[in-house]
């Protein structure tokens, strides 16, 4: 079994199989943090086929890792604070506080991570990272992948244009660009539900009921930004966040917060170029002091709600 590796921000994951195997080789420089991310994903299993980390591929891995912590297939992954920073208060929130903690660390100490079983690449990942390989590819290998022949940088260049009609003074007109045939859906700004995302109904709950959400039971997708709720009677969209945030060691306190206000700052961005305010509910006076501290000019409400 091979496994692809990149430099030192990868999962060092250990497999008792391997010990037979052929050495393992380095996979090539990743050249952007989407790629960056998708194969550091990959060498985790999910429960959803990595449709998470696609969509979330392009935040910086910390935020990837809270959105899609929930993904995660946990029966078979093991995370082990060696060395000691992600400790956390109470027995209750240790799975959650130490894996997030372990996992949204820049580098990963050998046994911090443990996958049991083998290995398979989710689906969605890996079509991701096919298609990103595909777009990469040279004229010609991307020819051959695709099962057309294409042609050699030297045989397009000595290629014959086709002959056009000479332009016949001022009836000439300059040519007419091709129209777009599908608007990006990034630009898109009016309010499009979508489903929430499984998997934490206490959150979802939350969702529909604070602010209160305009689409009960769904997200709502702005700009190409999924937010948790759209408030009823005022453009304001909202994340939501329930965490036990007064349970976490200090150290996984100034993580999640620092990780959180880029996440928040970004949101707020995207919010506002659509013209929508953005609110961030939390659950506890902790937790809304520590983001203000960190940003002022955040809007934090607490919520109350709780798991």
């Amino acid at each position: 079994m091979r496994f692809r590796m990149c430099g030192a921000v990868f999962l060092l994951l250990i497999f008792s199989a391997c010990a037979a195997t052929e050495p393992i080789p380095k996979a090539p420089a990743v050249r952007n943090r989407r790629v960056a991310n998708l194969q550091r994903a990959a060498t985790l299993p999910w429960r959803d086929g990595g449709h998470c980390v696609v969509q979330e591929a392009s935040q910086p891995w910390p935020i990837l890792v809270e959105r899609c912590y929930r993904a995660l297939d946990h029966d078979r992954v093991e995370f082990h604070d060696t060395t000691g920073s992600c400790a956390v208060a109470s027995a209750g929130a240790a799975a959650v506080g130490v894996g997030l903690c372990v996992l949204m660390a820049p580098e990963i100490v050998v046994g911090a991570v443990i996958v049991l079983g083998v290995m398979v690449v989710a689906v969605a990942i890996k079509e991701e990272l096919k298609a990103y390989e595909l777009r990469h590819l040279a004229p010609e290998e991307a020819g051959a992948t695709r099962g057309t022949k294409a042609l050699p940088q030297e045989a397009q260049a000595q290629r014959k244009p086709t002959r056009e009609p000479e332009p016949a003074g001022q009836d000439w007109q300059p040519p007419i660009p091709p129209a777009t045939v599908d608007r990006p859906r990034h630009a898109r700004c009016e309010p499009v539900p979508v489903p929430h995302r499984g998997g934490d109904d206490k959150h979802n709950e939350c969702a529909d009921t604070f602010p209160p959400n305009r689409y009960p039971g769904n997200d709502v997708l702005v700009n190409g930004k999924r937010f948790d709720a759209l408030q009823v009677g005022a453009r304001v969209l909202w994340e939501i966040k329930i965490y036990q945030f007064e349970t976490y060691s200090d150290f996984l306190r100034v993580r999640v917060v620092e990780n959180q206000v880029l996440e928040f700052q970004e949101d707020r961005d995207v919010a506002a170029a659509c013209g929508y305010g953005f609110a961030v509910g939390v659950s506890s006076a902790a937790h809304q002091e520590a983001l203000l501290e960190q940003d002022p000019s955040l809007r934090i409400v607490v919520t109350g709600c709780t798991r």
